[in-house]
């Protein structure tokens, strides 16, 4: 896992443990919406990364036939 999705996780983690611990409804529904923003964040960087593999088994499944 890369250093950013890890970055985008730990925010993930950060934010789910302030909302837990806000004591005023608005307080709450911002980390809950800071901790869904990061989340997405860091499904996208997987998504990309897998993507990335993905593209590169191709790539080297096409020079193997290729040669």
């Amino acid at each position: 896992m890369s250093a950013t999705c890890q970055f985008y996780l730990l925010q993930v983690d950060q934010c789910a443990r302030a909302a837990a611990g806000a004591q005023l409804d608005n307080q709450r529904d911002i980390f809950l919406r800071a901790q869904a923003a990061w989340q997405s964040l860091a499904d996208r960087e997987l998504g990309n990364k897998l993507a990335r593999e993905q593209r590169e088994a191709e790539r080297a499944e096409q020079a193997l036939i290729s040669v």
